[in-house]
């Protein structure tokens, strides 16, 4: 595959790439956009690739740079890239669809209006990412850096944050859906207005009991949210 032409774009379907530096061969906006459909990208080096509504099917980019690269409009399905790093790249409207992205490093990214479906993210660097209107749907979050994230009044389904730094985080009129919050680190974050009765709670840190406030919860929360404070709560008669 040492002399597959990248430049034109269009599909590349099954290529070996493993290891490669393709900066240079992907650096200009190619006629048509590049499709890369079940390829070995791990270990490749596609930072400041121009990437714009590109496709990737079912391909590995495991520990793949993609650090400044433009990847506005690109679509996801399958595969992984996971410990790959998208550092200062251009996601904006991206969509990634059961992608495992586990500890994958997004510092400076920007995610405008990006989605994530059914994507593994555990242990996902995404602290000082950039951009509005992000939605994660179905995704496993667990242990993920999330600090300052913004995810003000959006429905959230079957996301699972155990351990997840959230501090900071906006999350003020979120409706949560058959999701998990146990020990997820919520200093400083908002939850006014949030409806958390679809969500566990677990035990709550009394560090992070007051970032609670303003939030709705369900009487049998309510009970182990008071008794992980230490409060015994004696029904009446009791």
């Amino acid at each position: 595959m040492t002399d597959l032409d990248l430049s034109t774009g269009g599909e590349v379907s099954g290529a070996d790439l493993a290891g490669r530096d393709l900066r240079d061969a992907l650096a200009d906006a190619p006629a048509r956009p590049r499709a890369f459909i079940g390829c070995d990208l791990r270990e490749a080096d596609l930072s400041g690739a121009h990437l714009i509504d590109a496709v990737f099917t079912d391909c590995w980019l495991d520990g793949a740079r993609l650090d400044g690269a433009a990847l506005d409009g690109s679509r996801w399905s399958g595969g992984g890239a996971p410990g790959a790093g998208f550092a200062g790249a251009e996601c904006a409207e991206a969509a990634f669809d059961r992608v495992d992205l586990a500890n994958t490093g997004w510092a400076g990214a920007v995610i405008t209006d990006t989605v994530f479906t059914g994507c593994r993210l555990t242990g996902a660097a995404l602290t000082g990412t950039r951009g509005l209107g992000y939605a994660f749907v179905r995704c496993n979050l667990m242990l993920a850096r999330l600090k300052g994230v913004n995810l003000r009044g959006q429905e959230l389904h079957g996301l699972r944050l155990d351990d997840t730094d959230l501090t900071k985080a906006d999350l003020r009129a979120t409706v949560w859906h058959d999701s998990r919050l146990r020990g997820a680190v919520l200093t400083g974050a908002d939850l006014d207005g949030a409806d958390l009765r679809g969500a566990d709670l677990g035990q709550v840190r009394l560090s992070d009991a007051v970032a609670l406030r303003g939030a709705t919860v369900s009487p049998e929360q309510a009970g182990m949210l008071l008794g992980s404070l230490g409060i015994q709560v004696v029904p009446p008669g009791g």
